[in-house]
């Protein structure tokens, strides 16, 4: 895209996923950013009336705020595809094999990146008993934020109780112990690792809520660490074939240095909330937040 200032920017926000809350502020933050850059700024709620509300819009660019099930899963970048708007963030296919926990895992080995061993489950098998030795985390195979996370702890006396709203088909994975590292991938470049601290688990509440993490920016951890960490970032990004921005995160056992490191996933929708991680990572690599809008407008296009 060229960046011209009079380019009219939708930015879609909110969605019907269980994220909806988050991609309203992260829209709110980028539409603003988007108007101090110079954008003629539109915001849409996405709806059933989405391919209407695009087409009495005619934006010149899409800016998918959407986080979640629907807006960042291949489904609403098939809809941009079809309509022909340059779009930012990733395409069809990285967006749908990212969001599948399971399936890009499969990627990432694939790729020679460190993963831990992980299984599908239906939620009953999961709640009759303990389908992998604790200890061993139960999440949905395809939400972000940390939706409905269960840890099921060594000492535990039997397997979890899922709340009903849980999808029928989860993922079982291994529990990986240690510190919570993430990097931001921007283009073809690793920005920063931050090393992200919380009194307990990395959950939505430590993600959203004012006070619920620490970033330290960049991390105090070894340089192979950090090396590492902006190795595996990259080509996690280019396996999944992303494009625009990304962010991967880690778990580090301290212990075992450069072997104690997990890839966990890659997020091909970060959010970009005043809390949120790959905003910190920009500005700490010279790009306030109205530029780095702007980039991923000018980074915009379609057949991503």
């Amino acid at each position: 895209m060229s960046g011209r200032a009079s380019q009219k920017v939708a930015v879609l926000m909110g969605g019907p996923s269980a994220e909806r809350e988050v991609s309203l502020s992260t829209g709110r933050e980028c539409a603003s950013a988007l108007r101090v850059a110079g954008f003629d700024v539109i915001e849409i709620d996405a709806s059933e009336t989405l391919v209407e509300d695009l087409k009495d819009a005619k934006p010149d660019v899409v800016f998918n705020a959407l986080h979640g099930r629907w807006g960042e899963d291949g489904c609403v970048q098939g809809i941009l595809e079809w309509l022909q708007i340059p779009y930012t963030h990733s395409g069809v296919l990285a967006s749908a094999t990212a969001m599948d926990k399971e399936r890009s895992k499969d990627v990432f080995r694939a790729a020679g990146l460190p993963v831990v061993d992980s299984i599908i489950a239906d939620k009953a098998s999961i709640m009759a008993a303990h389908v992998m030795t604790p200890p061993y985390v139960v999440k949905p195979n395809n939400e972000g934020s940390s939706v409905g996370v269960y840890i099921v702890q060594e000492a535990a006396n039997g397997p979890p109780l899922i709340a009903d709203e849980m999808p029928d088909l989860l993922m079982v994975e291994a529990y990986a112990p240690g510190r919570e590292l993430t990097t931001t991938v921007l283009g073809d470049q690793s920005l920063v690792v931050t090393d992200i601290v919380t009194d307990g688990w990395y959950d939505y509440h430590a993600k959203y809520a004012a006070g619920g993490s620490r970033h330290v920016v960049p991390a105090d951890i070894p340089q192979d660490i950090t090396e590492a960490c902006m190795d595996y970032a990259l080509r996690a990004h280019k396996a999944l074939g992303c494009r625009g921005m990304s962010r991967t995160d880690f778990r580090w056992d301290e212990t075992r240095g450069v072997d104690g490191l997990i890839l966990l996933e890659t997020n091909t929708q970060p959010g970009m909330t005043p809390t949120s991680l790959s905003p910190e990572q920009a500005a700490h690599a010279g790009i306030d937040f109205p530029a780095l809008c702007r980039w991923l407008v000018e980074d915009a296009s379609c057949n991503r």
